[in-house]
């Protein structure tokens, strides 16, 4: 699973790897060091002229048919399921989106019966994209966009922690997961496409297992 993630791209550099078109307007990009669910998170999606654009959403998809938000977890999507649940099967094949990050976190279980924070990250904290999905919704008293993340089994060293991860995508993909005109049939081969091997991990301060907690979170230094 994702359950929180950090975001801390300036935007100059979020307009460079995602091709952004230079007279987009500027956005206050600052630093976040964890991101919880339902919150509301930036994704790049592809506009009906076909060029990458950046919107924002509430991290917790709700279905473009949906009158209430499901009380299922809507914010991760597993890649074994994604192109059937009812949930994510038309985002899935019409509405795929790219999700910045350049870390996230998961958790173990300490001695004390407490749960110790593990961010993981690309080498020197590069940023990179969560294979993501987004919807419209105009069905509730409030329209809606809203987004998640795709998730599939863990590799090492991820693996020694959790079973599961999100899908990072190689930027070689970008435009074809972006693209409507994508054949279903091939996106799961575009899934597979991914860097999740090359992430290095560390244990952080307890602070960040608060949803409230902003700040950035002390490194431990017994790390694997």
């Amino acid at each position: 699973m994702c359950g929180r993630f950090t975001q801390m791209l300036p935007w100059r550099e979020l307009v460079a790897l995602y091709r952004l078109t230079e007279n987009m307007k500027a956005r206050n990009t600052e630093a976040r060091f964890n991101i919880a669910p339902t919150q509301t998170v930036p994704f790049i999606r592809l506009d009906s002229e076909g060029n990458q654009v950046v919107d924002d959403g509430r991290w917790w998809l709700i279905p473009h048919w949906a009158k209430e938000p499901s009380k299922a977890a809507m914010f991760n999507a597993r890649i074994e399921t994604v192109a059937t649940t009812p949930g994510f099967r038309d985002a899935f094949k019409a509405r795929r989106c790219l999700i910045p990050a350049d870390g996230f976190y998961e958790w173990t279980k300490a001695d004390d019966g407490g749960k110790d924070p593990w961010l993981i990250q690309m080498p020197g904290g590069a940023p990179y994209a969560f294979a993501g999905l987004w919807a419209h919704n105009t069905r509730m008293e409030t329209p809606v966009t809203s987004c998640t993340i795709i998730t599939g089994p863990a590799v090492d060293p991820i693996s020694q922690i959790h079973d599961r991860m999100p899908i990072i995508l190689d930027p070689s993909v970008f435009d074809a997961w972006l693209n409507p005109a994508t054949p279903v049939e091939d996106l799961i081969g575009i899934l597979a496409h991914h860097l999740d091997a090359q992430m290095q991990m560390h244990r952080v301060s307890r602070d960040v297992n608060k949803a409230t907690f902003q700040g950035r979170p002390e490194p431990i230094v017994n790390s694997l």
